[in-house]
């Protein structure tokens, strides 16, 4: 196989369907980065009731925001096992997002931030164009 006259070796034709569930799973990784921040920035400036709590749920947040920006780099690459990582975190996503509808703190604009990625991601990982590019054929 002759490489192309440019010299670089062709990488191969990523379906934009997949590139677009990359790229919302990258932003979710990016929110969450932020919420690390945020967390962070309320434990050094407010009094929580219990610090090891607090530290808990930063430690947690922080795992969500690696395992996400590492799912968007694998879902690039069209690894088969990103499928499943995902629908995991939108499933997770889609339930904390029917939380924030319901209760007497209820923070629908939240809700719809949370709840239409979710979808759209979900929908994405079923179409036949990404099926057919993360398919591990054995």
């Amino acid at each position: 196989m002759n490489p192309p006259p440019s010299g670089r070796p062709e990488l191969p034709k990523r379906p934009a369907l997949l590139v677009l569930l990359a790229v919302i799973v990258g932003a979710e990784a990016l929110v969450m980065a932020g919420v690390v921040l945020w967390l962070l920035v309320e434990l050094m400036t407010a009094q929580p009731t219990s610090f090891e709590t607090a530290v808990a749920i930063l430690v947690l947040a922080a795992i969500a925001a690696i395992f996400l920006g590492f799912v968007a780099v694998h879902t690039l690459r069209a690894r088969p096992w990103t499928r499943a990582a995902t629908l995991t975190w939108q499933l997770l996503q889609v339930v904390i997002a029917i939380g924030c509808f319901q209760g007497m703190v209820a923070t629908p604009t939240i809700g719809w931030y949370l709840l239409v990625p979710a979808v759209l991601a979900v929908v994405l990982l079923f179409t036949p164009p990404v099926v057919a590019a993360t398919r591990r054929d054995v």
